[in-house]
């Protein structure tokens, strides 16, 4: 297995900038295309990096790993000769497609695609490419860096090769994957916004407060982390875009509930806003 020289990634949030954290530490030389803050995408990995240095995850200087982190304005602005492009934008279709033609026409022919995305098909992601077959799913989990899982999603057209390319940069990385093949919502988001659709309407409909609901399937089924309280940490915004985009696809029992709603509405998205099913600015 080797690890890849170069990689792209389209997108410099919170997930796009822990990717490139986590392949820039492998030793590969990071791309982050950002249109909307170039230096703000950088902060987030010079900020995660700063925190793994803490805990004793980096075998390298964080400076050093930093200085393999270049960022530019858009996809056209990419290198050529990546070997690996993670498409990490807003979980909106359109949006998406419009990314994923731009890569497609500025890389070379050899690199391989890769959507980060959580819910929408990746075979009709994959029709905005004019090689389907080196396009994939990689579903990385946030916070990156801390997270074990990636779920490799492959769609009928994706190549065999790519699929175990991706496979030996997925372990290379230090995370287990799961490959699942091309289906609304994947494993991952299919069981979970289902969990936590279910968990909302028992918050709306006074079964119990937030902190019961996720206390009960933390000591009672050894979940990690409760589903309300895994919903501040995607993002209420995210998770509602997923449910839509599962209700639209597998019928109504992914539905969103209006407390979801009214919450997005107001702008309680959850830890990123500082309040969401729980009150993030006391923690």
């Amino acid at each position: 297995m080797t690890v890849p020289v170069s990689v792209g990634v389209v997108g410099g949030g919170r997930m796009g900038a822990g990717i490139a954290q986590v392949f820039a530490a492998l030793g590969a030389a990071v791309t982050i295309a950002e249109a909307a803050d170039q230096a703000a995408a950088l902060g987030r990995v010079e900020t995660g990096l700063a925190r793994a240095h803490e805990r004793g995850k980096l075998d390298e200087d964080p400076a050093a790993i930093l200085a393999r982190v270049t960022t530019v304005a858009g996809p056209t602005d990419l290198p050529a000769d990546l070997e690996l492009v993670v498409e990490a934008v807003p979980e909106i279709p359109s949006l998406k497609v419009e990314v994923l033609a731009l890569i497609d026409k500025t890389v070379s022919a050899s690199t391989v695609i890769a959507s980060n995305t959580s819910s929408i098909s990746i075979a009709e992601l994959g029709a905005a490419l004019s090689d389907p077959s080196r396009f994939i799913g990689m579903h990385f989990f946030n916070p990156v860096p801390a997270s074990t899982l990636v779920e490799i999603v492959r769609a009928p057209a994706t190549s065999a090769a790519v699929v175990e390319h991706v496979r030996e940069w997925v372990s290379l990385l230090g995370k287990t994957e799961v490959l699942v093949n091309d289906s609304p919502g994947f494993a991952t988001s299919r069981l979970g916004v289902c969990l936590g659709l279910e968990a909302i309407r028992m918050l709306e409909e006074g079964v119990a407060d937030a902190e019961s609901i996720d206390r009960a399937m933390e000591l009672g089924y050894k979940h990690p982390m409760g589903p309300l309280r895994s919903t501040d940490l995607v993002g209420l915004d995210v998770r509602l875009a997923i449910a839509e985009h599962l209700a639209s696809t597998l019928g109504d029992r992914f539905t969103p509930p209006r407390l979801l709603r009214d919450k997005v509405a107001r702008g309680e998205l959850g830890r990123k806003s500082g309040k969401g099913f729980h009150d993030w600015e006391k923690k």
